[in-house]
């Protein structure tokens, strides 16, 4: 395809040259991508969610074909939207009505140049259609991909995006869906390569940083059902739609494409946003606040509708233009001294995903107030020092690590917390993980570092022993030597593990030897697990008081402990009335709530704990404790059972 009139009126010769070498953009849907696969020293883990539900294969299920299928099954069972065409169609594009369309430059999140176009039907449903544009490879942002747009340059159409804000196939209340059709076929795609990174499986590439869940599939491969949603419906997974925020888009200079003409319609396209958050029974209602539905305790509160309303002054949006720069900030992160720290990393880095994330009964993970976010200290050290996951886009990574202020204001705030070792390093080092402090019975018991960072080689030293006692490894550089020991007692091993020239800080695993505990953990299974749920532990029934239909009358979480019919009616799959089956749902469900490559962070370990749990820290599961003590004994029980594999 030849240079358009566009292409050529380029100044720079450097560019045009760049332009005319370039291949195709390469892929941003489609499952020829031709695109670079080289990236920062992270993993290639961006836009997975932080449990991606590893698998025993190793294989990661929420990037599997599987997880699109079971999807697509829920939302569309009917086929109705498998092309663009067809999208548009059901949304009722093209008819008139209350349809606006801007392009812009998404120069913050992944870089495109982008052709949107919002709708809102009178029934209350919205639809969104986004053409992708990217010129040359991946890499940093360049305002030619916002030009490609307004030409329509084919040549740099890598995708087409659809978001719909409607009932499901139940016709209850709405919730948000997600697409990607190819740019040539325009056909229906279950991957989508956004970053150069590689095809990754929809919807998580969307879901992740849309608010929404991870969480497994069933057994016979549905795709989860979210059992504290209003729709109830599977491809209900509380994902929500992301403010416009012009602050952070760059506008072409060609007319008619200009912010102060695009201005009118980003408004627009707020509202539509708007429309699709519940308002909670604390905020104020405001003129455009009429179509949005009551929010329940246990759902997403809204929370981005105020940055939507702050940008246009105010509740009832008395400003026709949005601020010219983006001043919100909530919460105390100003009285408290973090303002900087707000404007600089947390406005760039993470509130366009976290802003979409919580629940009326646990919202910390919004980073609404600085008070929520120095709770995650620990995690933010592990996603965005050590692991690399975080910031979840390749380009705000890039973007995170390669301007100072941004990642050096981060490096302050970290080093003022028990999380300063290594936070001013650059992930891709290595990182040596033994795995959590344990209890054992054996006097043999198996170490790893299978989930140690960016290392090859392993350094196991035995570093404390028992008075009298004698402890040996079977190898001191293997991944998963067996430790020796003569008797009960506490043992401390440290592992350096190390990748090239590059050693890791040293990490200190605790095992404690009680040879008259009273299981085995290698015995334990799914049925000792579960009774720990429903009714043992040190206080019977302690987590079902919530975990169940109905919850406690307050509050009711995602995911129920109690003896439910999992297999039952759906409109997809059939009754079975509590079988034996819905063990194995059950199983399959709770193995969704352990983290394989991060097990310390697993949910079922790290929420009894008193990490941002509405019930606090359940008896049994305090993990300040020491292995084997008497306040952590479910923790330790649940724990030995995931090191062994979490078997049914």
């Amino acid at each position: 395809m030849k240079l358009t009139s566009f292409f050529k009126s380029c100044v720079a010769l450097t560019v045009l040259a760049l332009l005319s070498a370039c291949g195709g953009g390469g892929g941003g849907s489609s499952s020829s991508s031709t695109a670079t696969t080289e990236g920062p020293a992270g993993p290639n883990s961006f836009l997975l969610f932080p449990n991606p539900q590893k698998q025993d294969d190793a294989s990661l299920e929420v990037n599997a074909a599987a997880y699109a299928n079971g999807y697509y099954q829920a939302i569309d069972p009917a086929n109705e939207r498998t092309t663009l065409a067809d999208f548009k169609s059901k949304n009722q594009f093209g008819t008139g009505g209350n349809e606006v369309s801007i392009i812009i430059g998404d120069q913050r999140d992944l870089g495109y140049g982008r052709k949107m176009t919002g709708r809102q039907n009178a029934d209350g449903s919205i639809a969104f259609v986004v053409e992708n544009y990217l010129v040359g490879g991946y890499g940093a942002y360049t305002p030619l991909n916002v030009e490609a747009a307004v030409r329509s340059e084919a040549r740099w159409h890598i995708g087409t995006n659809g978001i719909e804000f409607s009932p499901g196939p139940l016709a209850g209340t709405k919730f948000v869906k997600f697409y990607t059709f190819d740019p040539v076929t325009q056909q229906r795609l279950t991957v989508a390569n956004l970053d150069g990174r590689g095809s990754k499986a929809m919807p998580t590439v969307c879901i992740s940083c849309h608010g929404g869940r991870g969480d497994p599939l069933t057994p016979t491969g549905l795709f989860p059902k979210l059992m504290n949603s209003v729709s109830g419906e599977r491809g209900d997974i509380g994902a929500q739609t992301h403010p416009f925020e012009p602050a952070s888009f760059d506008f072409s200079t060609i007319g008619g494409y200009t912010r102060s003409v695009l201005e009118a319609n980003i408004k627009e396209l707020n509202k539509m946003v708007l429309c699709t958050y519940p308002i909670p029974a604390s905020e104020t209602a405001g003129t455009f606040d009429g179509c949005r539905r009551a929010a329940t305790q246990n759902e997403y509160q809204g929370t981005a509708a105020a940055h939507i309303k702050h940008m246009y002054g105010g509740n009832n949006l008395p400003n026709a233009l949005s601020e010219t720069t983006n001043t919100y900030m909530p919460g105390d992160w100003q009285s408290l001294g973090r303002g900087t720290l707000y404007s600089t990393t947390v406005t760039e880095s993470c509130r366009v995903c976290h802003s979409l994330r919580g629940t009326g009964n646990q919202s910390d993970i919004d980073f609404e107030s600085f008070t929520k976010f120095d709770g995650f200290a620990d995690r933010i050290k592990a996603h965005v020092i050590d692991r690399g996951n975080m910031p979840l886009a390749k380009l705000v990574y890039d973007k995170f690590w390669t301007t100072s202020a941004m990642n050096s204001e981060m490096v302050t705030y970290l080093a003022g917390t028990a999380y300063s070792a290594d936070a001013s390093k650059q992930p891709g080092r290595p990182v040596a993980d033994p795995g959590p402090d344990r209890v054992v019975q054996t006097l043999t018991p198996t170490l790893s570092a299978a989930m140690s960072l960016y290392s090859s080689t392993y350094a196991w030293t035995v570093t404390s022993v028992p008075g009298g006692q004698t402890a040996l490894l079977s190898s001191s550089t293997a991944s998963n030597p067996t430790l020796t020991v003569s008797a009960s007692g506490t043992y401390q091993v440290q592992l350096v593990t190390g990748n090239g020239s590059t050693s890791s800080t040293a990490k200190t695993l605790t095992v404690v030897v009680d040879t008259a505990l009273a299981y085995d953990p290698s015995l334990l299974r799914f049925s000792d697990i579960k009774a720990i749920l429903q009714t043992g532990g040190q206080v019977a029934g302690q987590c079902t008081q919530c975990h169940k239909s109905g919850g406690n009358g307050t509050v009711t979480p995602p995911i129920w402990y109690s003896d439910i019919d999992r297999n039952g009616v759906n409109g997809i799959e059939a009754t079975n009335d509590k079988s034996t089956d819905d063990n194995h749902w059950f199983y399959k469900e709770l193995r969704g709530r352990i983290n394989f490559t991060d097990i310390a962070a697993s949910p079922l370990l790290r929420k009894p704990s008193g990490n941002h749990h509405n019930g606090g820290l359940i008896a049994g599961f305090n993990a300040s404790l020491t292995p084997g003590a008497a306040g952590r004994s479910d923790y330790d029980k649940i724990l030995g059972w995931i090191l062994n594999g979490a078997p049914e």
